[in-house]
């Protein structure tokens, strides 16, 4: 049976996490199903904006306990592909040429906080919980924070969330800067809605290549990255969608964006 549910409505695509009894915990085989939900959703045209979001009490717990207990029962704990997989379908998530929104709507653990830090935006319930789980459990993370959760919030929070490794509440998740909005749990899903409608109506080849500029900016020089945003710019200049701004601008009306 499928981890995965979709559901697509005016070029909003909605992948909801369906393994509530297991509060969306992350398999191997649940890995893979949303690696192959994301590469669907870079390369379908009729998809101009993703959210993703959990079922039941949670957004995502992260890795599966049971199955890795099994693992390790059975002296496979390095060898069953856990982390192999949850690497691949971050890397996919963050490559997604697309605006992609982290609904979430409770408890959000390890690589299921690593899921959301991989969206570009993450809009949380105010009844919503978020722990990183690694020291706790004698591990470090593996599957992103590391990487993310600096730039977010700093070095220094980054290690008072990990090392501590405390729930906190999303009014602190928001203060701190893990999500970008909070809202009141019953809104949750009109608020994102609203929000996804208006990244779904926009310039979607642009911000897919504004995505592409901002990923690899802090690796470059500023000439470098000059030199890139030139060249992004000339195939955004290309686009059907920079006509159309171009003559609604000159026809003073709002642009009607097709994403491409």
């Amino acid at each position: 049976m499928s981890a995965v549910k979709i559901t697509d409505e005016n070029g909003i695509r909605w992948l909801t996490l369906s393994r509530p009894d297991q509060l969306n915990a992350l398999t191997v085989d649940f890995l893979t199903e949303l690696s192959e939900a994301f590469d669907s959703a870079s390369t379908d045209n009729n998809v101009r904006c993703l959210v993703i979001t959990g079922s039941g009490r949670a957004f995502c717990s992260g890795a599966d306990v049971d199955e890795w207990a099994s693992a390790e029962a059975r002296g496979a704990l390095e060898t069953y592909g856990w982390t192999e997989a949850a690497h691949l379908t971050m890397v996919k998530l963050t490559k997604i040429p697309k605006p992609v929104i982290a609904m979430i709507n409770g408890i959000t653990v390890g690589a299921g906080l690593d899921l959301a830090l991989c969206c570009d935006f993450r809009y949380a319930s105010n009844k919503a919980k978020f722990k990183a789980g690694y020291t706790s459990m004698a591990y470090s993370p593996d599957a992103g924070s590391s990487w993310h959760l600096p730039r977010l919030i700093g070095l220094e929070k980054a290690k008072e969330f990990l090392f501590y490794d405390e729930t906190w509440l999303a009014q602190r998740a928001h203060e701190s800067g893990i999500i970008t909005g909070l809202f009141e749990a019953e809104k949750l899903s009109t608020e994102v809605e609203t929000l996804a409608k208006c990244l779904a109506a926009g310039p979607t080849f642009a911000y897919g290549k504004t995505k592409e500029l901002l990923d690899i900016g802090s690796q470059n020089t500023l000439l470098i990255q000059l030199l890139l945003e030139q060249e992004t710019g000339l195939l955004c200049g290309r686009s059907e969608d920079a006509k159309e701004a171009i003559k609604a601008s000159i026809e003073k009306r709002k642009a009607n964006f097709i994403g491409r």
